[in-house]
């Protein structure tokens, strides 16, 4: 997944439990699990904005994209091929 989640990082620099930040931003332990570990789908920009709020860091301190080994190009391909396809 080209999205990487660093959560963790963010955990660690504010010595943070995983259960108060999850508590704090009000979802459950298992779902910010989900997230923290690169296997949530989406996103709530209403859970993002919590994340930072509560770790005061940015949304790009949480996030960041890292190329697939195809060199970006992913299962749809470049914007240019899907804009075609469309």
């Amino acid at each position: 997944m080209p999205i990487v989640v660093d959560i963790d990082v963010m955990l660690a620099r504010r010595k943070m439990p995983v259960g108060v930040l999850a508590e704090r931003i009000g979802i459950t332990p298992a779902n910010l699990a989900v997230l923290k570990n690169g296997r949530a789908k989406a996103v709530r920009f209403t859970t993002l904005e919590a994340l930072c709020e509560v770790l005061d860091c940015q949304p790009g301190d949480l996030l960041r994209w890292e190329p697939d080994d195809d060199g970006g190009q992913g299962s749809a391909g470049t914007a240019e091929t899907a804009a075609r396809e469309w």
